[in-house]
C-alpha cells in the first residue's frame, strides 16, 4: 500500500508529537519555580601562559534596563592557594568613562597577556566593565565596580578568592573609580543598591559581602573634579567628559563634583596607594596624582608617587622606545606594590 506525501507528514507529526511527549518530563524537570536569570550556556575557558586559566565575560551584573555587565576573571590553573585563596587584583579600563574595553590599556599590545601575567604569580585578576556615561551618570559605574568586587567575594570557594586580600587598579578614568572605590569604604551614598520586586533587598547575597579593598594603584587618574580634571576640556562644558559622567555642568553640581572626588573621601585608614603619572600628561595634568599623594600623605596613608619623565598620557613618549621603557617601568612598579601589599605566592 502506497503512502500518500500528505499522509506521510501526518504521520511524521504523530511521530515528532510522540516523541515530544516522551522528552517532557525531561524538559519540566528543568523548569525552576520561577524566572531564572543565570547564564546557563557552558563555560568558556583560555589558557595562557605561566598556567594560568581565564573565564571571560562572566556576568556580575544584570540590571532592568541595562546591558549585562561582564569582567574576564584570569587564575592560576594548577597552583596551591592557601586554605583561604588566591589574592584579588581588580582592574577598571580608562576611556573617558564614555568608552574603554575591558582588554585593552595604553600602549600594551596584548594586555590581557598582562592579566594573565600577574595571575601566574598567585593572584586572581579580573577585568571588568561598568556602565559608561551614554547609559547612566555618576555614581552608576563606580557602584557597579564595588558590585563586581561583592560578586567576586560571594563566588570565593567558585574561584578560589581570599575575600581578605585585594587591590583595585584602574588607568585614566579607571583610576579615578578605582580611587573612589579604595576610599569610599562604608560611605553608603555611594554603596550599591540591591532590590527585589522594585524594593531594597537586604537579604541579597551581594548586601553581605563588603567591597572595601586593601590596596590601591591609580595611573595617570582623576581625584579632584573642583581642579582641573582634563587638560583639553572646558570643565564648564556640560558636553565634556566630565559633564557626561557627572550628569551635569561641572561649574553647577559642586556637590555632586565633591562626591565623585577621591580626594574629598581621604581618611586615615584608606588603604595603601601607588599613583604613577606621566610628567607631561596632556589629558589629566600630572598635579591630580601630586595633590592626591599630598592628601594621602597628610592623613598618614601609606603612598607612593611616581612621576615618570618626559612622558605623555598612557605613558606615551616621543618614540616607541620611549613608551615601552615607561609603560614596563610602571607595570614593574604596579606588581611590586601588588606583591608587597596582598602578597601573591608564585
Amino acid at each position: 500500500m502506497k503512502v500518500g506525501f500528505l499522509s506521510t507528514v501526518l504521520i511524521g507529526a504523530a511521530v515528532a508529537t510522540l516523541a515530544a511527549r516522551a522528552e517532557a518530563p525531561a524538559v519540566d524537570a528543568a523548569v525552576a519555580a520561577a524566572p531564572v536569570l543565570d547564564d546557563r550556556y557552558p563555560r568558556v575557558a583560555a589558557e595562557f601562559a605561566g598556567d594560568v586559566e581565564s573565564f571571560p565575560d562572566l556576568v556580575y551584573s544584570v540590571l532592568p534596563g541595562y546591558r549585562p555587565l561582564r569582567l574576564d576573571l584570569y587564575k592560576p590553573k594548577r597552583s596551591a592557594a592557601s586554605a583561604a585563596g588566591f589574592p584579588l587584583v581588580v582592574y577598571i579600563h580608562g576611556g573617558g568613562w564614555q568608552s574603554g574595553h575591558t582588554r585593552h590599556s595604553g600602549a600594551f599590545a596584548n594586555w590581557p597577556a598582562v592579566l594573565a601575567k600577574l595571575s601566574s604569580k598567585g593572584y586572581v585578576v579580573v577585568s571588568v566593565e561598568y556602565r559608561l556615561s551614554s547609559e547612566a551618570r555618576f555614581p552608576a559605574a563606580l557602584q557597579d565596580v564595588k558590585t563586581a568586587i561583592r560578586w567576586l567575594r560571594a563566588r570565593s570557594i567558585d574561584y578560589s578568592i581570599d575575600r581578605a586580600k585585594a587591590v583595585v587598579w584602574g588607568g585614566s578614568a579607571g583610576g579615578q573609580l578605582a580611587a573612589l572605590a579604595a576610599t569610599s569604604c562604608g560611605i553608603e551614598e555611594l554603596a550599591p543598591k540591591f532590590t527585589k520586586d522594585g524594593k531594597p533587598d537586604t537579604t541579597s547575597v551581594l548586601a553581605a559581602q563588603s567591597d572595601c579593598v586593601q590596596g590601591l594603584v591609580a595611573w595617570y587618574g582623576v581625584f579632584d573634579f573642583a581642579a582641573q580634571p582634563l587638560a583639553n576640556q572646558r570643565p564648564e562644558s556640560a558636553d565634556s567628559p566630565v559633564g557626561k559622567y557627572l550628569g551635569c555642568n561641572p561649574a553647577d553640581c559642586g556637590p555632586t563634583a565633591a562626591l565623585a572626588s577621591p580626594i574629598t573621601h581621604v581618611e586615615a585608614r584608606d588603604p595603601p596607594a601607588l599613583l604613577i603619572h606621566g610628567e607631561i600628561d596632556k589629558v589629566v595634568p600630572a598635579a591630580q596624582s601630586k595633590a592626591f599623594n599630598a592628601a594621602l600623605r597628610a592623613r598618614n596613608v601609606p603612598v607612593e608617587l611616581m612621576i615618570i619623565p618626559g612622558v605623555d598620557h598612557s605613558f606615551i613618549g616621543s618614540s616607541e622606545g620611549q613608551t615601552r621603557e615607561a609603560s614596563l617601568a610602571a607595570l614593574s612598579k604596579t606588581f611590586a606594590f601588588i606583591d608587597a601589599t596582598i602578597g601573591g605566592k608564585p
